[in-house]
């Protein structure tokens, strides 16, 4: 069955400025396996993904590009596991 859990708040950092974002723990472990896989840090990754969607034709929330960034790449087959994310 797979792990279902509502959104936990997530504290990251974009550009020096705190935010929280609201995602499932399954999707945070998802985003901290990415960065681990890029040599990135959570932050950094979150403030490449923000920037991307706000380029984008219709920017969608942080928390939902985050979650299309990563089905998206995880498709692509390079996210593996990595190490338990800090919390």
């Amino acid at each position: 069955m797979p792990p279902y859990h509502p959104p936990k708040k997530y504290s990251v950092r974009i550009d020096g400025h705190r935010t929280s974002i609201s995602l499932e723990p399954v999707f945070w472990e998802k985003l901290c396996a990415a960065a681990a896989a890029r040599g990135q840090s959570i932050n950094a990754l979150v403030a490449q993904i923000d920037a991307e969607r706000i380029r984008s034709e219709t920017p969608p929330g942080l928390a939902g590009a985050i979650r299309i960034w990563l089905v998206t790449h995880e498709k692509s087959g390079w996210i593996t596991p990595a190490a338990p994310c800090p919390i």
